[in-house]
């Protein structure tokens, strides 16, 4: 799979996708990098680690978050891709599930939509990603919690997400699933998808996992999120063996060591 200049093994390998959030609310790191500066920094920071392509988001989406408007959204994202895209040599990923933040976004220069409502949100979603010829990571959500079986319902969700794709054009190929770790779940079940990751693996696409800090570590290690590093790195071991393309993280060198040493196991 391309993305921005770069090609990517979807089979062979697990990527590491750093996070940058250009917010003041984020769970585990909001107000850090939302000055441009900082931002910046930060990047490069995590290109030094190792970081394979930087995912920008301008909205906070953690538990109960406030829905923020696309025109605050876009003047916090646009022009961090635009600085981000004019310093460095790297895939820009966009995390946003609204149309006009997406279309901005792609105008900026970003290379990947990162849509955590599985082009759900907005009608208009798959078709502004179809026409823009990017790739894509759709993630499982959903508005309530109503699961009869829950493995089977999640990719049951992720093939309406797929179909929604193709109806507008999206190639097949240029398609990222996302199992949705810590959305529409409980912490049972955030603990079951990671487990089960191969099940959606059978759905014919890559898969990207997203646990870094998040409560279903907090809550199996009884940590606050700025000490949950040892438990992030337990489910970027299990994305590795499990095949994942990539992880999603705020901690690039210390995951990307990980799944080095867990590689060269698998490998030997």
């Amino acid at each position: 799979m391309k993305i921005g200049k770069k090609e990517f093994d979807t089979a062979g390998h697990t990527y590491v996708m750093g996070i940058l959030n250009v917010t003041p609310d984020s769970f585990s790191d909001g107000g850090k990098w939302n000055r441009k500066d900082r931002a910046l920094a930060h990047v490069e920071k995590m290109l030094e680690e190792g970081a394979d392509v930087i995912d920008i988001g301008g909205e906070s989406t953690r538990p109960g978050y406030t829905l923020l408007p696309e025109e605050e959204e876009i003047a916090r994202v646009v022009p961090v891709i635009e600085a981000v895209k004019a310093s460095f040599d790297v895939p820009v990923s966009l995390d946003t599930y609204k149309p006009a933040v997406a279309s901005a976004g792609i105008d900026a220069g970003a290379d990947l939509i990162n849509d955590i409502w599985g082009l759900k949100y907005d009608p208009r979603m798959a078709g502004i990603i179809a026409g823009s010829g990017l790739p894509c990571c759709l993630m499982h959500n959903r508005k309530n919690t109503d699961y009869l079986s829950f493995m089977e319902d999640v990719a049951s969700d992720l093939k309406e997400s797929l179909e929604l794709a193709a109806e507008a054009g999206i190639a097949g190929e240029k398609i990222i699933l996302d199992p949705g770790v810590g959305f529409a779940k409980s912490y049972e079940q955030n603990l079951q998808v990671i487990h089960h990751l191969e099940e959606l693996g059978n759905l014919g696409h890559p898969l990207l996992l997203g646990c870094s800090r998040k409560s279903v570590i907090g809550l199996t290690l009884d940590l606050p999120a700025d000490n949950r590093l040892e438990g992030t790195l337990a489910t970027t071991v299990l994305a590795a063996v499990k095949g994942c393309m990539f992880v999603r993280v705020h901690d690039v060198r210390e995951n990307l060591r990980a799944i080095r040493m867990t590689e060269a196991v698998l490998k030997s």
